[in-house]
Formats: C-alpha cells, structure tokens, sequence
C-alpha cells in the first residue's frame, strides 16, 4: 500500500478581486468594511439554533422532535471539539489576525460563548416541554428517587449485573492524582468520608456509557425510563461500602479535536493518523460541564485541574447533559411518534434488469436526487455490476466517508477477486472517520486493491466513480459524480444529488482526476468540463460571477442562485456582493455559515438568502447561473468555503441534458418558496421562520420531493405498460 500521500501539491489561480471590483461600487461602499460580513461562528451557532427550533414545533412528530434534540446537542459538542478548540490554538499562539467581520480569536470565543449560554436556555425550556409531552405520549423519564421501593430494588438488581461490573471509582487524594477525564464523558464527582472521622476524600466515577450501557434504563415493562447516572448516584454504597457519601455531583468535559500533524514531514501517513487519533484523547479540555448546585470549591478545582477559566470556560447545565443521547429514545419502536418512513423509489431510468452500462450509455446522462431516489439501486448497483461485468476492465472511486460495513467495501474486493483493477482514494483525515477509514484502507489493500491517499496538503473531499470497459468500440469510461459520500446510511438521511454520465470528455477529465490523486503531478494537467479545486474551481466561479454582471441588463437580467452547506470563502462574498449592487438576482440557499447579508441598501437589495431545515439534512451543492438565457447548471461537492476552493480536491460537474436543468431548477424553486422549512435571513443576519398565510400552503420541499420521486415512478410504470401493449410512447400525456 502507499503509505503516504502524493507529494505535489496544485496551486490555484490567484482570483482577480481588485478586477472584478473595479469601477462597480459607489465609493462609499468599501467592499473592506468588516460590517458587511457576518461571522462564521456564529452563523453556524444560528444554523443550530434552528435546529432546536425544530424540536420546539409542535407541526414535527414528537419522536422527531427529540432527535432533532439530539442533533443540536452533538452539533453543539462537535462545535466546541473543532471551532473553539480551533480558536482557542490561536490564542494560545498568540494569532492576531482578524477574521473578514473584523474580529479577533479571542473576541470570537466571548460571542460564542454569550451565545451557547442563551442557547442553553432555550434548551433547558425545551427539554422540560418534551419531557411533559412524552408522559402524554405514554413515555416516561423519571427520578430514581421517585420509584417506589419495588422498582428501585429492580433498577439496582439491573445495574448491578449489567453495569455495575463496567464500573471504575478513582479516588482524587495526595496518594492518587487527578485521573484522565476522557472526552464528552459524564462524570460523578463524589465527597466521601469514613464514619466516625470528620477528614473527607473525592472520588470520580465515570458512567460507562462509552462502554457499552445504555443511558436510559428501562423500568420494569413500560416505557419508563431513569438516567443512567440517577442510578449510580443513588447507589454509591455498591461502589464504597460502609462510607458514608457527602455529596454526588455531575460534570462533564469537551477536549480539543484539532490534533492533526504536519503530512509533508510524515514517512508513513497512516502511522502519523494512528498517533494523531491518540493525541485527541488526551488533548486540552476547551470545555467543562457541571450542575448548577455544585459548590463553588469543586467548581474551581475540576476547572484549575483541567487548565480551563473558571470564570468562561464552564457552563452550568440544568437537566440533561449530553443531549446526543436522546437517540436511545428516537429509536423505540413507535411508529405514531416519527414520520411516515420513506422508502426511496428506483429511478425511472433504472428500474429495469438491463445492463447498467448500456442504460446509461444510451441516457447520456441520469440525474440522481438522494434520498427520494435509492442509493442502493443506483449507486450500489453500478459498482456492484462493475465487479461482475466480464467487460469491465477497471474500477477507480474516492472514499471521504463510508459506513463501517458498507456494502461498498465489499464489492470493490470482489472486483479485485474477479480480476478487475481496482483504486481506491482513501482520505484518512475525515474529521472523526480516521479510525474507520484506516480499517477499511487495511482492509482493501489485503484484498489486492490499489490503495492511495490523495495529495500532501490537501484533503480529497470530491466524491467520483471510473468505471473502465471493453464495450464494442474500445474502452469506454462511465462516470459517477455526487454531492455525498459514499455512504448508504446517510444516503438515506441526507438530501443530495449525483449523475451518471456517458461523455467522452468528462470521461477523460476523470481519468486526469485519478492520475493527480494518485501521482500529485500536476503538468499539462487540463480539464475540457469538470470544474476542479484548487486549481480551476475558485476562478473558474468568480468568471462566472464577473460574467452574470457583464450581460446583465434590463432584457437579460442576471441572475445567481447558489445551494450549498456553507458560504464562507471572502472573495466569493465580495463578488456576489459586486453583481448584487450592479442589480443581478442573487438567490442563496445556504444551510449554517453564511458570510453576506442580505437587504443591505445600495448593495445587497437583489440578494436573499434561505436556510433549510428539515427531516433530511440539506446537504446538495448547486450553482446556477443564467448567462443570458444560455443556462448552466453545476453540481458536485465544493462549498464556498476558502478550504474547500483552496485546500481540498473537489469537483463540480455541468448538468447538460434541458430534463435535468428543469430538475434541478424544480428543486431550487420549490427550497426558495419553502414555507414549512424555510428560515430567511434578515438584513442583520439573524433569521425569521417562514409562515403562510394560508396554513395549507405551508409544504415543505422535502415532502414535495418525495412525491416527485413517486410521480416520476409512477409514469415511467405507466409508459413502460402502455408501450408493452402497443401505445406510441410519444403520443402518451403525462399528468
């Protein structure tokens, strides 16, 4: 196996932003002013907040409402883990530099803390709401000490046969210093002392959650619940006989996640990933959690332990720490409580036992919307008849995420078996997927497959399938391209796109792909259609921004709308800025981060901007661009993040075929008049929650889809029945 990445890093094209931005503003707009921009921290601590606000409506089934609880609770962890943690390295290393909206790493921290502290509120509201409605909804979460004696002696009789055995106190004394505290662990701190003596000891006990027990545990037959740590505290005497226990109290604690290395010095890159994943378990602690009746003295001395301020780094959590556990509850088996479960539908164009090969040859082009068509006869079976097809001769794919056991895994090695080549692009450093990913690049190399890891200094986040075969002509390449991993347990969660594509060219284009990723040289490298970062991307897009105002006017008026996770990039804010004051349309479905501001007089008065949230997490990127009636349509798996344009491989691919520009032009409509999901963004970037007039108008897009994807289905049975019995297809109207 290749132990280390290719070596050659492909530098972008420096974009022209003094050119662009010339001659096209009044003089009293500074593009420079820090005021037009908008923090990424924060907009992204917004995003969050309206998914808590999803657990709040009361129109979301209650089990739903509770995962999106959970949700906004791992965001939250997530968000200290990388964004603080991140901000809090630049402190330490005394970073001055301020970010586009004006403001240092230390002043970032003190927002987002004011932030979170609001936020905790909210959600300590919330979680009292949800806990009454699920009593109404026959579940039950209750105190230990509210069990009558019975039931208490069930729970402890539970516990100490499952769990109790899991269990490890660590006293905290001269003879024993502070234990390791593990990262998002909950913890008891207890104060013991001995009868008969007035000296007292601390212990600390970690609920072994991690290890396996469950965070709920079930009363008796019914579906009522005590938290794991509520049994422990109430039976301490298991853990320390004949003490007598002074006091029980919860914290918990967030370590730093940023722990990678330096590649271009690494002698083997998966050696320096393996080290890099012990680094983070024992990494600083940007984070400590604590009840709010803990005294002030264990307060100070779990925060001097742990190196963190007393005074900013702690946060009192009244109810419920650890929200992401809530999971447990979203899975119990009541249908009633969540959505309607979705099944998605066989694409119209796949919904044969044709070969795949000669489907999409004749197609040109398939487009593909996740999760409304299936991933698993889409995408699975085009890798899965890759491996068996006699006539294939090659397999090439990128890996950023994939389930631990996906079925991918497995095809790709039968491929090998069958005498296929097969490459695969592994990118080891996808944040909290390091550990799987080794497994698997282990795994496939054993299996005789061509394993590499990209390029030094750039992660490979595009998401491409090559499949080369001896059709009747000679070898023929067959594309695929998407916006989401490879991973079929999000394609169900997530809502994305991807097209499998027949076309010499981009054919070729993924062939040059492949040969960067695997060797990093980069000269004479060209792409005929594909739009690939760092190289091509960036400019590529701030050309196209430049163009839209160019042949804007009053019989063609510009007009841009870009769908994505985020926008953060500076020099793409700048332009969309730019077209917006010289009058193009400017529409932006931005999920969390977004830098510019709608609404702003004399410069952003064309430009809106829309979030979604809904039961599937938006995750599709689109770029649109009407030049002058000569559509174009791109998606792939760039953001407009500097990261993504500069420091990640990634490719945005056109859509050419006019049935799938409408497709995607559907899909963009039905988001920007969402009136059930949609969030927009005001003029000083906070958000206002879309409301119809006329409550039967409030759809959301995502339910929209999903009977699109059934209608779809539906006519293609329709016309393959009525062209069986001898109709002329093209005769045939559809409803």
């Amino acid at each position: 196996m290749a132990k280390n990445r290719s070596t050659l890093v492909e530098k972008p094209h420096k974009p022209r932003m003094k050119e662009l931005a010339a001659n096209s503003l009044p003089k009293e707009i500074n593009l420079d002013d820090p005021h037009l921009y908008l923090n990424r921290e924060l907009t992204w601590l917004q995003f969050n907040q309206r998914v808590l606000s999803e657990a709040i409506d009361a129109r979301t089934p209650l089990l739903e409402r509770v995962k999106f609880a959970a949700i906004a609770g791992s965001n939250l962890d997530e968000f200290f883990m990388k964004r603080i943690g991140g901000l809090k390295q630049q402190v330490g290393a005394g970073v001055q530099v301020e970010s586009l909206d004006g403001r240092s790493p230390r002043q970032q921290i003190d927002l987002c803390y004011d932030f979170v502290r609001s936020h905790h509120e909210e959600r300590e509201k919330l979680l009292t709401i949800l806990w009454q409605e699920l009593i109404s909804a026959g579940i039950e979460v209750v105190n230990y000490a509210d069990l009558n004696t019975g039931e208490q002696d069930l729970v402890r009789e539970d516990y100490y046969n499952n769990i109790f055995p899991l269990v490890t106190p660590q006293s905290i004394d001269p003879a024993h210093p502070f234990p390791f505290i593990s990262n998002l662990s909950i913890n008891l701190l207890v104060n013991l002392r001995y009868s008969q003596e007035n000296s007292t000891t601390l212990a600390r006990v970690k609920v072994p959650i991690s290890a396996g027990a469950p965070r709920f545990i079930q009363v008796g037959a019914q579906q009522r619940f005590v938290l794991l740590e509520d049994v422990m505290a109430n039976n301490l005497d298991l853990l320390f006989p004949e003490m007598e226990v002074l006091g029980c109290e919860l914290f918990r604690v967030t370590r730093n996640a940023n722990t990678s290395r330096n590649e271009e010095h690494a002698d083997d890159l998966m050696a320096q990933i393996e080290s890099t994943l012990q680094d983070r378990k024992f990494a600083p602690i940007v984070r400590l959690q604590v009840e709010p009746e803990m005294s002030a003295l264990h307060r100070g001395r779990l925060a001097a332990e742990l190196g963190l301020d007393e005074a900013a780094d702690v946060f009192e959590v009244r109810g419920m720490m650890g929200m992401r556990d809530l999971w447990q509850l979203v899975r119990l088996d009541l249908p009633k409580l969540k959505d309607t479960v979705h099944i998605p539908i066989d694409h119209p164009a796949l919904q044969n036992l044709r070969n795949i090969f000669h489907i999409i040859r004749e197609a040109k082009e398939i487009l593909l919307q996740h999760p409304y068509d299936s991933f698993s006869s889409s995408v699975e079976r085009f890798l899965a008849e890759a491996a068996t097809d006699p006539k294939v001769r090659g397999i090439k794919m990128t890996l950023y995420r994939t389930s631990p056991n996906s079925p991918i895994i497995d095809t790709l090695i039968r491929a090998a078996n069958n005498g296929k080549q097969v490459a695969v692009v592994v990118e080891l450093t996808a944040r909290f997927d390091e550990e799987t990913n080794i497994r698997l690049a282990n795994r496939m190399e054993e299996a005789g497959i061509h394993v590499t890891f990209g390029v030094v200094g750039l992660k490979t986040h595009c998401k491409v399938i090559l499949v080369v075969r001896q059709d009747y002509k000679g070898l023929r390449r067959y594309v695929h391209i998407g916006t989401g991993n490879y991973h079929p347990v999000t394609a169900r969660l997530y809502s994305d796109l991807g097209v499998f594509i027949y076309d010499k060219d981009i054919g070729q284009d993924v062939t040059e792909l492949f040969n960067y990723l695997t060797t990093g040289y980069t000269p004479k490298r060209k792409y005929h259609k594909l739009l690939s970062a760092p190289k091509h991307l960036k400019y590529a897009l701030l050309e196209k921004i430049r163009r839209e105002i160019d042949l804007h006017c009053a019989d063609q008026p510009g007009h841009i709308i870009f769908k994505m996770n985020a926008l953060e990039d500076p020099d793409i804010a700048r332009a969309l800025y730019v077209a917006a004051q010289a009058g193009v349309k400017i529409e932006l479905i931005i999920r969390d981060s977004c830098r510019v501001r709608p609404g702003l007089a004399g410069l952003s008065e064309t430009m809106r901007v829309v979030s979604l949230v809904g039961r599937f997490l938006e995750h599709a990127r689109i770029y649109y661009f009407r030049n002058a009636g000569a559509e174009e349509f791109y998606l792939g798996s760039a953001d407009a993040m500097r990261r993504n344009l500069e420091h990640r491989v990634e490719v945005v691919v056109p859509v050419n075929l006019p049935q799938h520009k409408e497709e995607l032009r559907q899909v963009l409509e039905l988001q920007l008049r969402d009136q059930r999901s949609g969030w927009e963004m005001q003029p000083d970037g906070t958000y206002v929650q879309r409301t119809a007039d006329n409550p039967a108008d409030a759809y959301s897009s995502q339910t929209v889809q999903i009977g699109l994807a059934e209608q779809r289905s539906h006519d293609a049975t329709r016309l393959r029945k009525r062209k069986s019995r001898g109709f002329n297809g093209r005769n045939l109207r559809v409803d």
